[in-house]
């Protein structure tokens, strides 16, 4: 059945004209509409010229907008699922054969599997995971080698079963890939060295650790002793090193962030999670200072739309407090939802970073 506009008001009034125009592609699913001079059918997103609103009539479902009698438009295929879907189908394939095979694939194989050239399956992948191709590989084998480590397995076993053809090969990314040698991350993490330095913000308590690699734990509470506890948890093996004056220099620029988010914050960072939480943390550096998405969005820019309880979950395991912004993210209807460091600090934290950018 078609919406005829009101007398009073023409489609140009209405706020979903203004998708059309803007090709909005989150409008896609929600409504259609239909040109009576060309005869076609449309989603919102669709790429050709835009219509004059005089000729355009707007369809909630799908089947009204057939009812016209008009074709579906070649351009947009309104009757089939959207590109983003299909795009979201394609890597969702590949991260399965990256994950399924023995040996790393070339950048070449795996556009040849998805049927597309290299420069341009490499900017999809992108943009869909967070990760280039060969980090979402590297990702997956580091988490290999280390559930092989930690079942007990030897680190020749662990690092063949992971997919590395030569232990040369792994041993040159060994430490950046655990942040310690193999033998260290096989025994818990005993003698690794993690640097620590305890300070004040308006915020409360912070404390920053390191390891050789980088900031592996930025945490914010009410109480000192309650941090470096924590800390001792997190790393129940390691060689905890209370810093000297030169990293205490590191803990300043980090409270200085918290304090003035438009100073900026780029570490080197030594993150450690699975393949889905490092896809998931990448989502989360890539918004912008004084930007909010829901988790909903989160799910969709890594391609996995369906799994919002996941990336809930990988939000409440982020060690890097502000490093890894996931008080930028909250619930489809504005709440700020929960913040491992407490709702009060996230509200905080968005009201300054809103506050900075409007300057």
């Amino acid at each position: 059945m078609l919406e005829k506009p009101a007398k009073s008001r023409s489609i140009a009034d209405d706020p979903r004209w203004a998708r059309i125009v803007a090709r909005d592609k989150r409008a896609d699913g929600q409504f259609w509409f239909s040109v009576i001079t060309t005869g076609v059918y449309c989603r919102p997103s669709c790429p050709s010229r835009t219509a004059n609103p005089k000729n355009v009539q707007l369809h909630d479902t799908i089947k009204d907008a057939r009812a016209t009698g008009f074709r579906p438009c070649k351009r947009c295929n309104p009757d089939g699922p959207t590109m983003e879907a299909e795009n979201a189908a394609l890597v969702a394939k590949i991260c399965r054969l990256i994950e399924e095979s023995e040996e790393e694939s070339s950048l070449e194989q795996l556009a040849d599997a998805a049927g597309r050239s290299p420069s341009y399956f490499h900017r999809l992948f992108k943009a869909a995971t967070g990760l280039t191709p060969k980090d979402y590989g590297a990702a997956h084998r580091a988490r290999k080698v280390r559930e092989g480590l930690a079942a007990g397995s030897t680190v020749t076993a662990a690092i063949y079963d992971a997919g590395f053809n030569s232990s040369g090969r792994f041993y040159e990314q060994s430490t950046g890939m655990l942040g310690m040698t193999p033998s260290q991350y096989r025994t818990g993490g005993a003698n690794e060295e993690i640097k620590f330095a305890v300070g004040q913000t308006s915020l409360g308590a912070i404390l920053v650790a390191s390891s050789r690699k980088g900031v592996a734990a930025i945490l914010l509470g009410d109480d000192p002793d309650v941090l470096v506890r924590d800390l001792q948890d997190r790393f129940p093996k390691a060689q905890l090193i209370g810093a000297d004056p030169a990293y205490e220099a590191l803990i300043a620029r980090i409270i200085g962030f918290i304090e003035t988010p438009g100073i900026g914050l780029d570490l080197p960072l030594d993150v450690r999670g699975t393949v889905f939480q490092r896809r998931v943390w990448q989502a989360l550096r890539d918004i912008p200072v004084g930007e909010t998405v829901s988790y909903a969005e989160v799910a969709r820019r890594i391609g996995s739309p369906k799994s919002v309880r996941a990336v809930a979950g990988a939000c409440a395991a982020n060690n890097l407090a502000v490093a890894i912004p996931c008080h930028r993210v909250i619930r489809h209807d504005g709440a700020l939802s929960g913040y491992a460091w407490g709702v009060e600090r996230k509200r905080v934290l968005l009201d300054r970073e809103r506050g900075n950018s409007a300057k």
